[in-house]
């Protein structure tokens, strides 16, 4: 297979979007641990899940949400940097259809464009609200600063905002599902043309 089945921008679109959804599926994971064994309590006390290990310790777990969130946000920002050109487009088709002055979608592109809205807000929302537990110190001896909101309402905020991202974007990449599998299989089939796994050599007997 030729690297001319797939476009230059097409094969880094993928390549953003490869780094966008392992990251994603890494901070995703990790969150739904801390979702299902929250960190409140101890061990035999009112948390009798505390500290239980699933795959990996839970100090691993937090390892793996925090770094696998700071590159899903770095990802997203790129992705969102590349695909900047449709956003400004489809902000101003969608300020026409909102004021009436034409009806540029159909049933499926309105689907879409809320999908999108609702993505892009709670991965805002699940952004910020990390940003802020990453730099800001937390712990029971710690004041909380109250930055905006009280630490309390940023864990809200942030878990739920979550958990609204993780559905979203399953039904995104559910849409999306045949534009996936078709580009995948290309850049599979082009990644092993230009490294081809090398076969035995068989050696005849003089």
């Amino acid at each position: 297979m030729s690297t001319q089945n797939v476009s230059k921008q097409t094969q880094k679109n993928w390549w953003i979007d490869a780094a966008l959804f392992l990251s994603a599926v890494a901070a995703g994971l990790s969150g739904i641990y801390y979702l299902f064994l929250p960190s409140n309590g101890y061990q035999g006390g009112r948390n009798p899940l505390y500290n239980i290990q699933i795959l990996f310790t839970r100090q691993t777990w937090d390892v793996i949400h925090t770094w696998g969130s700071v590159a899903m946000i770095i990802a997203a920002l790129i992705h969102l940097g590349i695909h900047w050109s449709w956003v400004v487009n489809m902000s101003r088709r969608t300020w026409r259809e909102l004021t009436g002055k034409c009806g540029c979608m159909n049933a499926r592109g309105r689907w879409n464009l809320i999908l999108n809205l609702v993505v892009a807000l709670s991965f805002l929302l699940t952004a910020l609200s990390g940003v802020y537990f990453l730099f800001v110190p937390g712990g029971r001896w710690v004041a909380d600063p109250l930055i905006l909101f009280s630490r309390t309402t940023w864990d809200l905020i942030h878990t739920w905002a979550g958990v609204v991202l993780i559905a979203a974007a399953i039904l995104h990449f559910a849409i999306h599902w045949k534009w996936v599998t078709k580009v995948t299989s290309k850049m599979a089939g082009m990644l092993r043309f230009n490294h081809p796994i090398p076969q035995p050599v068989s050696v005849t007997q003089p």
